[in-house]
């Protein structure tokens, strides 16, 4: 029997590609760094993909999801704090711009990135990086970025739900269930 739209089924194969990617603990130091707002690195990256993912799901895109969700996952790979004491110089340039290169050059360094995974990550701060997106999947990215950045500064209860559907244990399951009810 073929399962069709089974929402359970599609965040099975999200969870996958996630879980391929949290494999190294290098990446869990996103977790480190606030993004925007409360929201962290890891936490916004998590959700630009899984919302990016829906998107397509819900549209009926045809994507390529794996890289569609790595590229996603790996887009502001950056793993620095860019709020402590970052002084922009002529050579290093503000962080929006230079951001996206670090990101890539780290993504290479730790994963095998492929052509529209490089380009997802290369080309998410379009028009602020000037080089447009080249694949579908790279403007998608590009846009749920901006709508999640926008969102996160104002909001973290809605992350924190995708965290705890995303939880693997019943302990970080708990921690986050007692963070979402401080906004209830």
């Amino acid at each position: 029997m073929k399962i069709k739209n089974n929402r359970v089924v599609e965040d099975l194969v999200f969870k996958s590609y996630l879980e391929e990617i949290m494999s190294k603990k290098k990446y869990s130091k996103m977790n480190r760094y606030i993004q925007h707002g409360n929201t962290t690195c890891l936490l916004h990256s998590v959700a630009v993909a899984y919302f990016s993912y829906r998107l397509c799901k819900f549209l009926k895109l045809k994507v390529h999801e794996k890289e569609l969700i790595r590229g996603a996952l790996l887009h502001d790979y950056f793993l620095y704090d860019w709020h402590a004491k970052y002084k922009p110089t002529k050579d290093i340039g503000l962080h929006g711009r230079i951001h996206p290169t670090i990101a890539l050059f780290n993504a290479r360094r730790d994963y095998n990135v492929n052509r529209i995974e490089a380009d997802i990550i290369a080309n998410h701060m379009f028009p602020l990086t000037f080089r447009p997106p080249k694949y579908k999947e790279s403007v998608i990215v590009c846009i749920v970025d901006k709508v999640c950045s926008i969102y996160e500064v104002f909001s973290k209860k809605a992350y924190l739900e995708i965290a705890l559907k995303l939880a693997n244990t019943k302990k970080d399951r708990r921690i986050i269930a007692k963070r979402i009810n401080l906004y209830n």
